[in-house]
């Protein structure tokens, strides 16, 4: 098992690194993006790739199966959160027009929102 330590030092190293890219990448996206869309998709796509590459490299280095559970776990809650809370985001940014319409190919809900909108008494 000492013989294979080196190389999975460079693994452990490599998705280290790598996950560490990938929030760096999902940081940059958050400042340099120009709009609430684009931000939220920066803020959710990377970061959780990022999270699984630092599991990974996590599992790899202690390399004991009671720690497998916990890291599942982790990137299990990091899967079913990040969506959810980008979903509220961007819903909460479009409702309250906290977005760049002039960016959007095709506002398939805006038809809808200002239809409920007129039903509730809110709206043109």
């Amino acid at each position: 098992m000492d013989n294979l330590q080196p190389a999975l030092d460079v693994v452990v190293a490599s998705l280290l690194i790598s996950g560490a890219l990938m929030s760096l990448a999902a940081g940059i996206g958050l400042l340099r993006f120009p709009d609430l869309l684009s931000r939220m998709h920066a803020a959710t796509k990377p970061q959780v790739l990022g999270l699984l590459l630092f599991l990974l490299a996590l599992a790899i280095e202690f390399r004991s199966w009671a720690l497998v559970p916990v890291l599942l776990v982790c990137w299990i809650f990091q899967l079913l959160t990040s969506p959810v809370s980008a979903h509220m985001v961007g819903r909460a940014g479009y409702r309250t027009r906290h977005m760049r319409r002039d960016l959007l190919t095709i506002d398939e809900l805006d038809d809808v929102v200002e239809k409920a909108a007129r039903q509730r008494g809110d709206g043109p």
